[in-house]
Protein backbone atom coordinates (compact mmCIF):
# COMPACT_ATOMS: atom_id res chain seq x y z
CA UNK A 1 0.00 0.00 0.00
CA UNK A 2 1.41 3.38 -0.97
CA UNK A 3 1.43 6.40 1.32
CA UNK A 4 -1.13 8.07 -0.93
CA UNK A 5 -3.49 5.08 -0.67
CA UNK A 6 -3.07 4.98 3.09
CA UNK A 7 -3.87 8.67 3.39
CA UNK A 8 -7.04 8.18 1.35
CA UNK A 9 -8.09 5.14 3.37
CA UNK A 10 -7.87 7.00 6.68
CA UNK A 11 -9.94 9.84 5.14
CA UNK A 12 -9.22 12.07 8.10
CA UNK A 13 -5.65 13.17 7.49
CA UNK A 14 -6.62 16.84 7.21
CA UNK A 15 -9.52 16.93 9.62
CA UNK A 16 -9.53 16.72 13.42
CA UNK A 17 -11.74 14.26 15.25
CA UNK A 18 -14.25 16.71 16.54
CA UNK A 19 -17.63 17.45 17.97
CA UNK A 20 -17.95 21.20 17.59
CA UNK A 21 -15.88 23.94 16.04
CA UNK A 22 -12.78 24.01 13.89
CA UNK A 23 -9.24 24.15 15.20
CA UNK A 24 -5.82 24.26 13.56
CA UNK A 25 -3.34 21.48 14.25
CA UNK A 26 -0.90 23.98 15.79
CA UNK A 27 -3.55 25.33 18.17
CA UNK A 28 -4.62 21.80 19.11
CA UNK A 29 -1.06 20.86 19.98
CA UNK A 30 -0.48 23.97 22.10
CA UNK A 31 -3.80 23.66 23.96
CA UNK A 32 -3.26 19.99 24.76
CA UNK A 33 0.41 20.19 25.77
CA UNK A 34 1.49 18.11 22.80
CA UNK A 35 5.11 17.37 23.60
CA UNK A 36 7.79 15.83 21.42
CA UNK A 37 10.72 17.24 23.34
CA UNK A 38 12.96 15.90 26.08
CA UNK A 39 10.32 13.98 28.04
CA UNK A 40 8.73 12.32 25.03
CA UNK A 41 12.16 11.58 23.56
CA UNK A 42 12.95 9.46 26.61
CA UNK A 43 10.24 7.01 25.54
CA UNK A 44 12.33 5.38 22.82
CA UNK A 45 11.98 1.62 23.01
CA UNK A 46 14.67 0.72 25.54
CA UNK A 47 14.17 -2.46 27.60
CA UNK A 48 16.43 -1.06 30.31
CA UNK A 49 13.74 1.56 31.02
CA UNK A 50 10.45 -0.09 30.05
CA UNK A 51 10.31 -3.85 30.62
CA UNK A 52 6.53 -4.23 30.56
CA UNK A 53 5.78 -2.97 27.08
CA UNK A 54 7.37 -0.56 24.64
CA UNK A 55 5.22 2.51 24.96
CA UNK A 56 3.97 3.53 21.53
CA UNK A 57 0.65 3.20 19.76
CA UNK A 58 -1.51 5.04 17.25
CA UNK A 59 -5.10 6.15 16.83
CA UNK A 60 -6.54 7.70 13.68
CA UNK A 61 -10.23 8.26 14.44
CA UNK A 62 -12.64 7.86 11.57
CA UNK A 63 -16.40 7.89 11.99
CA UNK A 64 -17.00 8.08 15.74
CA UNK A 65 -20.73 7.33 15.63
CA UNK A 66 -20.32 3.56 16.07
CA UNK A 67 -18.12 3.92 19.16
CA UNK A 68 -20.44 6.54 20.64
CA UNK A 69 -23.45 4.25 20.26
CA UNK A 70 -21.58 1.13 21.34
CA UNK A 71 -20.53 2.64 24.67
CA UNK A 72 -23.40 5.08 25.16
CA UNK A 73 -21.00 8.00 25.29
CA UNK A 74 -22.55 11.15 26.70
CA UNK A 75 -20.38 14.06 25.66
CA UNK A 76 -19.36 15.77 22.44
CA UNK A 77 -16.21 14.43 20.88
CA UNK A 78 -12.91 16.09 21.87
CA UNK A 79 -10.77 17.63 19.16
CA UNK A 80 -8.15 15.09 18.14
CA UNK A 81 -6.00 14.81 15.05
CA UNK A 82 -4.90 11.45 13.63
CA UNK A 83 -1.92 10.16 15.60
CA UNK A 84 0.47 7.48 14.36
CA UNK A 85 3.08 7.57 17.12
CA UNK A 86 1.56 8.38 20.51
CA UNK A 87 4.24 8.44 23.20
CA UNK A 88 4.17 8.71 27.00
CA UNK A 89 3.74 12.26 28.37
CA UNK A 90 1.40 13.11 25.48
CA UNK A 91 -2.39 13.30 25.54
CA UNK A 92 -4.71 10.81 23.89
CA UNK A 93 -8.44 9.97 24.03
CA UNK A 94 -9.76 7.51 26.59
CA UNK A 95 -13.26 6.34 27.54
CA UNK A 96 -14.10 6.53 31.26
CA UNK A 97 -16.95 6.98 33.71
CA UNK A 98 -16.82 10.67 34.60
CA UNK A 99 -19.42 12.80 36.36
CA UNK A 100 -21.85 9.89 36.37
CA UNK A 101 -21.69 9.29 32.60
CA UNK A 102 -19.51 7.54 30.04
CA UNK A 103 -17.34 10.17 28.38
CA UNK A 104 -14.40 10.48 25.99
CA UNK A 105 -11.69 12.91 27.06
CA UNK A 106 -8.02 13.59 26.38
CA UNK A 107 -5.86 12.30 29.24
CA UNK A 108 -2.11 12.40 29.86
CA UNK A 109 -0.33 9.07 29.26
CA UNK A 110 1.66 8.16 32.36
CA UNK A 111 -0.34 7.68 35.55
CA UNK A 112 0.08 10.38 38.20
CA UNK A 113 -1.73 9.16 41.36
CA UNK A 114 -3.68 11.71 43.38
CA UNK A 115 -1.19 11.39 46.25
CA UNK A 116 1.95 12.04 44.16
CA UNK A 117 4.25 14.89 45.19
CA UNK A 118 4.98 15.80 41.57
CA UNK A 119 3.97 14.53 38.13
CA UNK A 120 7.34 13.04 37.23
CA UNK A 121 6.18 9.72 38.69
CA UNK A 122 4.04 9.35 35.57
CA UNK A 123 7.17 8.69 33.50
CA UNK A 124 7.52 5.36 35.31
CA UNK A 125 3.83 4.44 35.26
CA UNK A 126 2.93 4.17 31.59
CA UNK A 127 2.07 0.48 32.10
CA UNK A 128 0.62 -1.70 34.84
CA UNK A 129 1.03 -5.47 34.93
CA UNK A 130 -2.32 -7.27 35.15
CA UNK A 131 -0.90 -9.96 37.42
CA UNK A 132 0.17 -7.53 40.15
CA UNK A 133 -2.58 -4.89 40.09
CA UNK A 134 -4.06 -5.99 43.41
CA UNK A 135 -0.62 -6.09 45.05
CA UNK A 136 0.25 -2.44 44.44
CA UNK A 137 -1.64 0.32 46.29
CA UNK A 138 -1.15 2.67 43.32
CA UNK A 139 -3.37 0.44 41.19
CA UNK A 140 -5.50 -1.55 43.66
CA UNK A 141 -7.67 1.38 44.68
CA UNK A 142 -8.18 2.47 41.06
CA UNK A 143 -9.46 -0.99 40.13
CA UNK A 144 -12.64 -0.29 42.07
CA UNK A 145 -13.87 2.83 40.32
CA UNK A 146 -11.30 4.32 37.94
CA UNK A 147 -11.10 1.91 35.04
CA UNK A 148 -10.87 3.19 31.50
CA UNK A 149 -10.52 2.14 27.86
CA UNK A 150 -7.75 3.45 25.63
CA UNK A 151 -8.66 3.79 21.95
CA UNK A 152 -6.06 2.59 19.45
CA UNK A 153 -5.69 1.43 15.86
CA UNK A 154 -2.60 -0.56 16.71
CA UNK A 155 0.60 -0.62 18.73
CA UNK A 156 4.33 -1.02 18.20
CA UNK A 157 6.74 -3.58 19.56
CA UNK A 158 10.42 -4.01 18.77
CA UNK A 159 11.80 -7.41 17.76
CA UNK A 160 15.40 -7.98 18.74
CA UNK A 161 17.72 -9.11 15.93
CA UNK A 162 21.28 -9.38 17.15
CA UNK A 163 22.25 -5.92 18.34
CA UNK A 164 19.41 -4.27 16.46
CA UNK A 165 15.74 -3.77 17.23
CA UNK A 166 13.21 -3.95 14.41
CA UNK A 167 9.95 -2.01 14.97
CA UNK A 168 6.72 -3.85 14.22
CA UNK A 169 3.13 -2.62 13.98
CA UNK A 170 0.29 -4.82 15.33
CA UNK A 171 -3.39 -4.22 14.56
CA UNK A 172 -6.71 -6.02 14.27
CA UNK A 173 -7.04 -7.84 10.97
CA UNK A 174 -10.61 -6.58 10.56
CA UNK A 175 -9.46 -2.94 10.92
CA UNK A 176 -11.69 -2.37 13.97
CA UNK A 177 -10.28 -0.17 16.76
CA UNK A 178 -8.42 -1.80 19.62
CA UNK A 179 -9.61 -1.23 23.17
CA UNK A 180 -6.83 -1.37 25.76
CA UNK A 181 -7.79 -1.85 29.40
CA UNK A 182 -6.46 0.96 31.57
CA UNK A 183 -6.67 2.79 34.87
CA UNK A 184 -6.81 6.53 35.47
CA UNK A 185 -6.49 9.06 38.26
CA UNK A 186 -6.67 12.82 38.83
CA UNK A 187 -3.85 14.88 40.35
CA UNK A 188 -4.15 18.49 41.46
CA UNK A 189 -1.39 20.76 40.15
CA UNK A 190 0.10 23.46 42.42
CA UNK A 191 -1.91 26.09 40.53
CA UNK A 192 -5.15 24.20 41.28
CA UNK A 193 -5.67 22.72 37.81
CA UNK A 194 -6.44 19.02 37.52
CA UNK A 195 -4.24 16.62 35.55
CA UNK A 196 -6.09 13.47 34.47
CA UNK A 197 -3.76 10.66 33.51
CA UNK A 198 -3.85 6.97 32.62
CA UNK A 199 -1.82 3.78 32.42
CA UNK A 200 -2.12 0.92 29.93
CA UNK A 201 -2.53 -2.52 31.50
CA UNK A 202 -0.36 -5.26 30.04
CA UNK A 203 -0.67 -9.03 30.11
CA UNK A 204 1.17 -12.09 28.81
CA UNK A 205 1.70 -12.20 25.04
CA UNK A 206 -0.31 -14.35 22.66
CA UNK A 207 1.31 -16.65 20.09
CA UNK A 208 1.79 -13.79 17.62
CA UNK A 209 3.54 -11.48 20.09
CA UNK A 210 5.52 -14.04 22.09
CA UNK A 211 8.47 -14.19 19.64
CA UNK A 212 8.70 -10.38 19.77
CA UNK A 213 8.07 -9.35 23.38
CA UNK A 214 7.14 -10.90 26.70
CA UNK A 215 4.21 -8.51 27.26
CA UNK A 216 1.33 -7.06 25.26
CA UNK A 217 -1.51 -4.62 26.01
CA UNK A 218 -4.58 -6.13 27.64
CA UNK A 219 -6.97 -5.81 24.68
CA UNK A 220 -10.70 -6.25 25.31
CA UNK A 221 -13.48 -7.27 22.97
CA UNK A 222 -16.66 -5.18 23.01
CA UNK A 223 -18.55 -7.17 25.64
CA UNK A 224 -15.55 -7.43 27.97
CA UNK A 225 -14.83 -3.73 27.46
CA UNK A 226 -18.32 -2.84 28.66
CA UNK A 227 -17.94 -5.08 31.71
CA UNK A 228 -14.55 -3.57 32.48
CA UNK A 229 -15.87 -0.04 32.21
CA UNK A 230 -19.08 -0.59 34.16
CA UNK A 231 -17.40 -1.81 37.31
CA UNK A 232 -18.23 -5.04 39.10
CA UNK A 233 -16.21 -7.36 41.25
CA UNK A 234 -12.45 -6.92 41.06
CA UNK A 235 -11.91 -10.66 40.71
CA UNK A 236 -14.14 -10.73 37.63
CA UNK A 237 -12.48 -7.64 36.18
CA UNK A 238 -9.06 -9.27 36.51
CA UNK A 239 -10.31 -12.34 34.64
CA UNK A 240 -10.91 -10.13 31.58
CA UNK A 241 -7.23 -9.18 31.35
CA UNK A 242 -6.02 -12.04 29.17
CA UNK A 243 -4.07 -12.28 25.90
CA UNK A 244 -6.11 -11.19 22.89
CA UNK A 245 -6.66 -14.00 20.34
CA UNK A 246 -3.70 -14.14 17.97
CA UNK A 247 -5.88 -15.01 14.99
CA UNK A 248 -7.58 -11.59 15.26
CA UNK A 249 -4.31 -9.63 14.96
CA UNK A 250 -1.82 -8.97 12.19
CA UNK A 251 1.73 -7.70 12.54
CA UNK A 252 4.40 -6.50 10.16
CA UNK A 253 7.72 -4.66 10.18
CA UNK A 254 7.79 -0.89 9.75
CA UNK A 255 10.61 1.58 9.26
CA UNK A 256 12.74 3.14 11.98
CA UNK A 257 10.76 6.38 11.71
CA UNK A 258 8.74 5.35 14.75
CA UNK A 259 11.86 5.21 16.91
CA UNK A 260 11.62 8.98 17.39
CA UNK A 261 8.44 10.53 18.83
CA UNK A 262 9.21 13.53 16.65
CA UNK A 263 7.86 11.48 13.74
CA UNK A 264 4.07 11.24 13.78
CA UNK A 265 2.76 10.66 10.26
CA UNK A 266 1.10 7.88 8.29
CA UNK A 267 4.54 6.83 7.08
CA UNK A 268 5.18 5.36 10.55
CA UNK A 269 2.75 2.48 9.94
CA UNK A 270 3.67 1.77 6.32
CA UNK A 271 5.12 -1.74 5.87
CA UNK A 272 8.89 -1.81 5.62
CA UNK A 273 10.30 -2.64 2.19
CA UNK A 274 9.32 -6.16 1.19
CA UNK A 275 6.68 -6.46 3.93
CA UNK A 276 2.96 -7.05 3.38
CA UNK A 277 0.36 -5.31 5.59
Amino acid sequence: MSLEELMVSTSVMTEPWRGKGVITEEKFKSQNEFRTGELADKTRCDPREYTSMCGRYGFTPGEFRDIKIRFNIFNEIPLFFPRYNIAPSQQAPIIAKLQGATRVELFHWGLVPWWAKDPSIGNRMINARAETLVDKPSFRDLLRNKRCLILADGFYEWRKEGRSKVPMWFKRNDSEPLLFAGLWDAWRKPDGRILKSYTVITTEPNQLLAPVHNRMPAILNDSDALEWLNGGEISHALSLLKPFPADLLDGYEVSNLVNSPQNDSAECILPAQGQQP
